[in-house]
């Protein structure tokens, strides 16, 4: 099923993420993948697949173990070769424990799915999330 899958590629890449496994991460993220992060004031941050990947790749340097593997899947779905997942995740993407919620397009290329973009809103965890587990 389609949308199983899409759900094994995105526990993949929490994994991958989490773990900083940046070739798993190259694996899994589209040449062309762009990646739009939001914050509360509104400041905005653009990185294609290569910043994404230094960002991480800075990240496992200096991190003391892996990232938060928390996740609340909001919505999946597929449409042919086009995917997408809405997403909420807690971890310290943004440098302190924060509440993210992803929307993230994927693409069914070269037998694997694939991630085209993600536009990442990112809050304070404040641990108010519904269903959040601390």
């Amino acid at each position: 099923m389609t949308v199983e899958a899409i759900r094994n590629t995105m526990d993949a890449l929490i994994q991958a993420g989490s773990n900083f496994d940046i070739d798993a991460l190259d694996r899994l993220y589209h040449t062309d993948m762009q990646i739009q992060m939001i914050d509360m004031e509104g400041n905005l941050n653009k990185a294609d697949k290569q910043g994404f990947m230094a960002m991480f790749k800075g990240m496992a340097e200096s991190a003391t173990g892996p990232m938060n593997t928390w996740a609340q899947f909001n919505d999946i779905t597929a449409d042919g070769n086009n995917g997408h997942v809405l997403i909420t995740r807690k971890n310290e993407l943004g440098g302190s424990p924060s509440l993210l919620v992803l929307s993230i397009d994927l693409a069914f290329e070269d037998n694997r799915w694939q991630v085209m973009r993600e536009v990442i809103f990112i809050r304070p965890d404040t641990g108010d999330y519904p269903g959040e587990e601390n």
